[in-house]
């Protein structure tokens, strides 16, 4: 019985031992990005006549509320906002909305 046993064991073993493991295929590199963005963008800079988003967000004039915290949501229609942020303005720079720009600044009745 033991060497049955034995046997048993020592088939089992050199079956484990005799296993061999293949690598993982390496990933295949990045796809560049789609041609016809860069293209777009590339006509869009072209164009001189017409400003940036920057340039045009930074045109309007801070937004000048009473109290501490402002509740921003991009705009007055929720479909056509963004997500709300709540921004405070205890520095006395404008804060500005990190989804569309806005600047905020506390106006200080004394």
């Amino acid at each position: 019985m033991a060497s049955s046993i034995l046997k048993l064991i020592k088939s089992s073993s050199s079956s484990i031992t005799s296993r061999s493991f293949t690598s993982v295929a390496p990933s295949p590199p990045p796809l560049p990005p789609p041609r016809f963005l860069g293209e777009h963008t590339a006509k869009w800079m072209q164009d001189t006549s017409k400003k940036s988003p920057m340039e045009l967000i930074s045109e309007v004039p801070p937004i000048k509320v009473d109290n501490r915290i402002v509740a921003c949501e991009g705009d007055s229609n929720p479909a056509l906002g963004h997500p709300i942020e709540f921004i405070c303005l205890d520095k006395p720079e404008p804060a500005i909305c990190k989804y569309c720009g806005l600047r905020y600044v506390q106006d200080h009745h004394h």
